[in-house]
């Protein structure tokens, strides 16, 4: 396996599947999960004549389950280690959830400074912040997570059995086709990982504040979420984020949940695949 180690001594999992030749995609996963939950996209976008790089976050899946460092400006440095480590230039980076708010920090303090960058995805997204605050009154309450913080340390393997057989993939509504297959492999990545890395990482999700990552961001980006999303409220995500950014392009899918990368890859693959060939 392949893996990059950090100034402080994270090992970095990563995946790189493609012709070095080719135009590099970075994927950034969510919370809790891997790489693995990239794979619809990893092997559509290496068929269409792309490499395509994926990395397990600090804590999460095959990277070191290191007690510190579980904050966005962290993962933000971890995914340049990959970047530099493999020198990866013209990079178009997509991020889901948690890995979007990766993707918004990693591209403005790193990837647009050193011209490594040509574009950005970002799906079901939690810039530029998700906590209700007196500045973001239509935030999410701060005692939800806390509840996801009991909830994972009193039974972490129940509480993510929970979250994916119903709000994520949107299994909780009536008349949803339920694919106990995908319950069990978002399951098996999630349980991969550190529970303490889980935890604290709930804090970095939900209270760290990205306005100004995204006002700095100048590259094309393409800003997509589902209008059902149960985890991140899109007028409070996705929304915003096409106002602040530069240049954004918007697109809501009606009806759509939090994880439509994987429920409805056989729409959105294409939707990506026409934004970054634009």
């Amino acid at each position: 396996m392949s893996f990059v180690t950090t100034e402080d001594g994270a090992e970095i999992y990563y995946k790189d599947w493609g012709s070095h030749d080719a135009q590099p995609i970075m994927f950034h996963h969510g919370w809790p999960l891997s790489a693995d939950d990239w794979d619809a996209q990893m092997l559509f976008f290496l068929g269409k004549g792309f490499r395509v790089i994926a990395s397990d976050r600090r804590g999460h899946g095959r990277s070191s389950q290191i007690s510190t460092g579980h904050d966005m400006d962290h993962y933000a440095s971890d995914a340049s280690a990959v970047v530099e480590h493999l020198d990866l230039r013209n990079v178009i980076h997509i991020g889901h959830s948690t890995g979007g708010g990766q993707v918004a920090r990693y591209v403005a303090q790193y990837g647009e400074p050193q011209g490594r960058v040509a574009k950005a995805v970002l799906v079901s997204s939690v810039p530029p912040l998700m906590l209700q605050t007196d500045g973001n009154p239509e935030g999410t309450p701060i005692s939800v997570f806390d509840g996801f913080r009991s909830a994972l340390a009193a039974n972490r393997a129940e509480f993510y059995q929970a979250v994916a057989a119903g709000p994520f993939y949107g299994f909780n509504r009536a008349g949803a086709e339920v694919s106990q297959p995908v319950i069990d492999n978002w399951w098996r990545q999630g349980m991969m990982g550190s529970a303490l890395a889980h935890y604290e990482g709930i804090k970095a999700f939900s209270e760290t504040d990205q306005t100004d990552d995204l006002k700095a961001i100048s590259v094309p980006v393409l800003v997509t979420q589902g209008d059902d999303d149960q985890v991140v409220p899109y007028k409070d995500a996705s929304v915003k984020q096409a106002e602040l950014l530069r240049n954004a392009t918007l697109k809501i899918y009606e009806g759509y949940p939090h994880g439509m990368l994987t429920t409805h890859a056989d729409i959105i693959n294409p939707d990506i695949l026409a934004f970054i060939q634009q």
